[in-house]
């Protein structure tokens, strides 16, 4: 984007917002694409009306996407918009869609095509603020990487609370929280297409200059944490739902916390100097903290279920981790709201409010209730009770969520014409 002075105090350096709004579900920034010229790049290699098309379907998306982008720095309006069943984010969605399958014709049609138009996007997360490059399969990624954002934006509104006018005050609906496990499914689906199916058409050498959003690790991290945010949904269901044994409880905390584990993995190393870059590593703290401390919540008090000494023991160690790592959540929740672009909490629902709740006063229950068992236990120089005894590992299942299956559109039936044209 270009920088200059900006008159809305909202807005950082460099057009970038300097508040979010309410965060639940993280993306770094939307990538804008800036306008290009098929007629003179493609105007004596195609039709006149696939030109057209493609000026008008990529104009669309353009206009589009500015405006989004245009709403991430006014987090009000958003939110406004959000609470009144706003349906940009699908129109930009359904947008992208429309263009893609014409935008295909451009790698999938003749080979001369390719590398003839200039692409050009805007980054929010990299320090270089556009990326231009001449290879139409950069444009097919940098459409799913957005067809994937929106769904994050789709997700995040979905679970903001919001007043129904019965009374009570305002909330996430459970219709709400299903909703978003779908969509999770979708956005990753977008991602794993991005990767295993566009990422590997573009050249070695071109892939080393893709901005940080298209990076294969940031590709797979997204994807991935689609999947974990999406269990996250599934666990504070199961919470709520009180046919939900504590084996499923606990079997879903577990998958979340190697869901988070494997994002924490892929994650490229970031400039931390960038404010977006900062934030993103943040997120994945808070969200891997707080899904070991929902796992060792629900292993614990599977534990303490047991007849023996040593059952119980294992359980309060178990117990106790939970509680540390919740405090070490909150502290990365807290970090990661502060960081510019700064965000808002949002109300704490599903999984984080009944981990809020119970863990503090579970963990000094059984703690009270056993306090006989501990002789071992010392008191370290800040008062603080602490266990000698390790928790024990958590139980290893596998992985249950996938992406959303997400194959490349058929060609646009416009370019039959360009084969006999």
């Amino acid at each position: 984007m270009g920088c200059g002075a900006s008159r809305d105090p909202g807005v950082g350096r460099c057009g970038r917002p300097g508040s979010v709004g309410e965060v639940v579900v993280f993306l770094p920034g939307l990538r804008v694409p800036r306008t290009v010229d098929f007629p003179l790049a493609l105007g004596d290699r195609l039709d006149k009306s696939t030109v057209e098309k493609l000026s008008a379907l990529r104009a669309r998306v353009v206009e589009m996407a500015m405006q989004e982008s245009a709403a991430a720095l006014k987090p009000r309006r958003r939110a406004a918009a959000a609470r009144h069943g706003g349906s940009s984010t699908a129109n930009l969605l359904q947008a992208l869609e429309d263009y893609l399958p014409v935008l295909l014709g451009l790698v999938k049609g003749s080979s001369e095509l390719r590398n003839k138009v200039q692409f050009v996007w805007a980054n929010q997360e990299d320090d270089a603020e556009e990326t231009s490059m001449a290879d139409a399969w950069y444009e097919v990624l940098s459409v799913l990487h957005l067809m994937a954002m929106v769904c994050f934006l789709q997700a995040n509104s979905l679970l903001l609370p919001r007043s129904y006018g019965d009374g009570y005050g305002p909330r996430v609906s459970e219709e709400s929280r299903r909703a978003t496990v779908d969509v999770f499914l979708k956005a990753a689906g977008y991602l794993d297409c991005a990767v295993n199916q566009v990422l590997l058409q573009i050249p070695p050498e071109k892939r080393r200059a893709l901005p940080v959003d298209l990076a294969e690790g940031n590709l797979k991290a997204l994807s991935l944490q689609g999947l974990g945010q999406g269990v996250d949904m599934q666990l504070g269901l199961a919470i709520d739902n009180p046919k939900a044994t504590l084996a499923v409880k606990r079997r879903l905390a577990c998958e979340m916390v190697k869901y988070w584990q494997q994002i924490k993995d892929s994650i490229p190393e970031l400039p931390l100097s960038d404010g977006w870059a900062k934030k993103h590593t943040l997120f994945v703290k808070w969200k891997y903290a707080e899904a070991k401390a929902a796992a060792y919540y629900f292993h614990g008090l599977i534990l303490d279920e047991g007849d023996t000494e040593k059952s119980h023991e294992m359980a309060i160690s178990s117990l106790q981790a939970s509680e540390e790592f919740l405090k070490e959540s909150k502290r990365a929740s807290e970090a990661f709201h502060s960081t510019p672009p700064t965000s808002r909490i949002s109300t704490p629902f599903g999984t984080t409010k009944y981990l809020l709740d119970r863990i503090p006063k579970d963990t000094l229950s059984k703690l009270q209730n056993n306090q006989d068992l501990y002789t071992q236990q010392r008191t370290s120089n800040t008062g603080t009770s602490q266990t000698i005894t390790p928790p024990p590992p958590l139980p290893d299942f596998p992985l249950a969520l996938n992406p959303e299956e997400y194959e490349l559109p058929k060609l646009d039936p416009l370019w039959k014409k360009e084969v006999n044209h």
